[in-house]
């Protein structure tokens, strides 16, 4: 694999922390990238010594060398297989971590949005018309649709995503999900309790029963996740616990839908089984956020869901001084958050949830990665995955700063430059 010298940035987002600055930001760096790895990160002036010491030429690059055949290169600007980019003074992030998708799907839900748009408010039935449209559509149409997301995630700077499944809600079709999923993420996420299916209104019990059973034998092979949307018009606590119990048993990591069209129970049910996150989170009393703060959760907010149904926006500020680790994600699935856009995202948090433009970067890629508890993802430290994203902007405040404007300039995921 080609390695590759970034040059010239002129403010790197690290992510490593320094003193009050959580995107541990350098100025006038550089990174090396090598076997899809960060292999070295430093000042710019310090890069052609770095490449020097990291790439020492090989035996066989000195037996080339006596026969004739190459010379080698030290001089530590150039060598074998070295790409050099210069970034021309511009700003450099880690790759956004979108911890919370629904990108496989059928069917299309415009109707609703502009129905909201003129005062119908939003409520969890819809779900089930795209329910029927996924349940008719091919594994051919499925997978072309969910590829066209992937690369629409990429070029927007997005380099680690999770897929839920949820718009089967019958076995054949959640299982369908999860499989043409995990063609695209390791993060699946096996999302059958999204809500109870029309055939299923009358016997409640019925449905979990067959989610906790045959449809999670069916799923769990191809998911890393649980999870379930506590909330009214989906699933109570007590049937919501069930489900992630039944999950955790076949080894499945927890995460809950919660919190998002009132105060419930969700945040408390995702501490108290150990959940990665608990997304949505716009209805928290402080006990929630007590909770939250005194736990491994990570309170993982989707601002795309109440740009598009004029819901209130979760309080950011509050759970940040309190101490909550945040994470941001785009929710992106057809009824409530039709976005795939994680620089909005970003640009959402600063203007309407009182974040920092600095927070809003680290929790759009740092904290997506504690939402995944993912190590190796979210951050640009030797050792960490070489998922970076070029923005056509000094800083990364620019993503706030002109809103819908696409400053991604180029995207490396694990150390390959994406098309």
């Amino acid at each position: 694999m080609t390695a590759t010298l970034i040059r010239n940035i002129g403010e790197l987002t690290t992510n490593v922390t320094a003193d009050s600055d959580p995107c541990g930001t350098l100025r006038d760096a550089a990174v090396l990238i090598d076997g899809g790895r960060i292999a070295w990160v430093g000042p710019d002036a310090d890069a052609e010594a770095a490449v020097a010491a990291h790439r020492e030429p090989t035996h066989s690059d000195r037996a080339d060398a006596q026969r004739g055949a190459v010379e080698p290169e030290r001089d530590g600007s150039r060598f074998s297989g070295l790409e050099v980019v210069d970034a021309g003074g511009r700003a450099v992030i880690p790759g956004f971590v979108d911890s919370h998708t629904h990108t496989v799907f059928g069917g299309d839900r415009a109707d609703e949005f502009e129905a909201r748009m003129t005062g119908t408010p939003y409520a969890a039935g819809g779900i089930r018309r795209t329910v029927a449209a996924t349940r008719a559509a091919t594994d051919d149409e499925l997978r072309a649709r969910l590829a066209g997301f992937a690369a629409e995630l990429r070029a927007q700077g997005t380099t680690t995503f999770e897929v839920k499944t949820g718009y089967g809600l019958d076995v054949e079709t959640e299982e369908r999900l999860a499989r043409l999923a995990a063609e695209v993420t390791t993060e699946v996420t096996f999302l059958g309790a999204h809500v109870v299916p029309a055939e299923f209104a009358d016997d409640r019990d019925a449905y979990v029963d067959l989610v906790c059973g045959r449809m999670l034998d069916a799923c769990a092979p191809h998911s890393r996740w649980v999870d379930v949307f506590c909330e009214r018009g989906a699933f109570t606590p007590d049937e919501s616990r069930r489900v992630l119990e039944a999950g955790i048993a076949r080894g499945l990591l927890p995460r809950v839908h919660g919190n998002q069209l009132g105060p419930g129970e969700g945040v408390r049910l995702a501490v108290s089984t150990g959940a990665a996150s608990v997304d949505h989170c716009t209805y928290l009393d402080d006990a929630d956020i007590a909770a939250l703060a005194a736990s491994d959760t990570v309170a993982t907010l989707l601002p795309g869901v109440e740009f598009s149904t004029r819901q209130p926006y979760p309080d950011a500020r509050r759970m940040l001084d309190a101490g909550v680790t945040v994470a941001l994600a785009s929710d992106c699935n057809p009824g409530s958050s039709f976005t795939s856009s994680m620089p909005l995202m970003t640009a959402l948090a600063v203007r309407e949830m009182g974040m920092t433009t600095a927070e809003a970067v680290w929790a759009a890629t740092a904290g997506g990665a504690r939402a995944l508890r993912l190590d190796d993802v979210g951050a640009i430290a030797p050792g960490m995955r070489a998922d970076l994203v070029l923005l056509d902007a000094p800083t990364r405040v620019h993503l706030a700063y002109r809103p819908g404007v696409p400053l991604v300039s180029r995207v490396w995921k694990d150390g390959l430059a994406a098309a």
